[in-house]
């Protein structure tokens, strides 16, 4: 028996923590099944679990009665998405969870709650990150993951800890993209590397509550897991295997020529030139003096070219990306200039952010100085035949 009332709004959120692992197609009926109990001091916890990713929100309700019961993850998340915004009363009758709201009401048949797995326990945490720096990075890093599950490594983010410094990298052959940040670690001279599913930690990262401070633990049964919290939302997965390139020796080379350019206005610009592009079509930029060209063309069919200023040091170069790519690594910068680095058309290029000034001081040129703010995003060129 299960008897609680809750904020509508507060279950909606909670429900749709732990309902993001639900498998659509799970091997066994129980694994769609969403885990509901409640506790004599009104904790409500909702748990969902695949056997490699589990997902557990705690919020805090009227219980009346205590118990744990099992019912449809997904059927439930549509459910109180949808109800209207009153306060949701449920209620175990027999082998039917009642759910009412308003003048609204829902009977899901229950689920065997005997035959659910055990969740695994969340490892220790080993340290703390706040929320919104840690969602940003996993952002900046995520879309350079490889789609390949044929090579598991490619589709993982490599996150390296070493004293208070966290690194978090993405690659799938053709671009790296990486970012530094700082965290504190429950021991000063911690030092661990691990790969966590990539698709795992940016769903993870986008749900982190605005504000939280992530807890981030390693280890649980054989160091296979790792567990990220905050707030009252928590979740563990597997690692993969740690096997990982060397991507940070990748992102030094001595750079014949370094580009300055706005940030928005270049991607606006490429956004523009690149509607003219086709599957495997290049867009060409072409660095000469104090701008840059953007063009691309898909045969006879259509053709396009933008310039915009920039600021050019060392040797002027023509080279070519794919658009996609380009613009992903553009979304990681969200400062006004972006510095492009490479030393020839057929090696890779190196996008980093330029840390915004502090003042308003000549405004129209880039800050000449050798910082980033810890994102870096590199990337292969496509070789020009003509």
């Amino acid at each position: 028996m299960v008897e609680f009332r809750v904020d509508r709004q507060t279950l909606a959120d909670a429900v749709a923590w732990a309902a993001r692992t639900l498998p659509s197609r799970p091997t066994l009926p129980v694994l769609a099944g969403m885990l509901v109990e409640a506790s004599a001091d009104g904790a409500l916890t909702l748990s969902g679990f695949d056997y490699e990713v589990s997902a557990k929100a705690t919020i805090e309700t009227d219980v009346t009665e205590p118990g744990r019961v099992l019912v449809p993850g997904r059927l439930l998340a549509d459910i109180v998405r949808n109800l209207p915004p009153h306060p949701v009363e449920v209620v175990t009758k027999g082998t039917e969870v009642v759910v009412s709201c308003g003048s609204a009401e829902f009977g899901l048949q229950t689920l065997p709650v005997e035959d659910y797995p055990t969740l695994p326990e969340p490892p220790q945490p080993s340290g703390t990150v706040p929320g919104d720096v840690f969602a940003a990075a996993v952002a900046q890093v995520t879309p350079a993951a490889g789609r390949d599950e044929t090579l598991p490594m490619l589709t993982g983010v490599r996150v390296d800890f070493e004293g208070d410094t966290m690194w978090l990298a993405c690659t799938d052959r053709y671009r790296i993209a990486a970012r530094e940040l700082t965290w504190s670690p429950s021991v000063p001279d911690f030092t661990a590397g691990v790969v966590v599913p990539a698709r795992t930690l940016a769903d993870t990262a986008r749900a982190i509550r605005a504000g939280s401070q992530v807890s981030i633990g390693l280890g649980g049964a054989g160091d296979t897991l790792i567990g990220i919290s905050g707030g009252d939302r928590s979740m563990t997965t597997r690692l993969l295997d740690d096997q990982f390139i060397n991507y940070r020796s990748r992102l030094t080379d001595a750079w014949s020529t370094t580009a300055r350019v706005r940030t928005a206005p270049f991607i606006e610009a490429i956004k523009r030139v690149a509607l003219v592009t086709e599957r495997n079509t290049p867009l060409r930029l072409d660095f000469t003096g104090d701008q840059v060209r953007i063009r691309a063309a898909s045969g006879d069919a259509a053709r396009a070219n933008e310039t915009m200023p920039a600021q050019l040091t060392g040797d002027e170069i023509d080279i070519a990306f794919s658009p996609q790519y380009l613009l992903d690594g553009l979304a990681g910068i969200d400062t006004e200039y972006t510095r492009l680095e490479c030393t020839g058309p057929t090696r890779p290029a190196l996008l980093t952010a330029i840390p915004d000034r502090r003042d308003d001081s000549d405004t129209d040129t880039p800050p000449d100085d050798a910082g980033d703010t810890g994102f870096r995003y590199l990337l292969m060129p496509i070789r020009l035949t003509t």
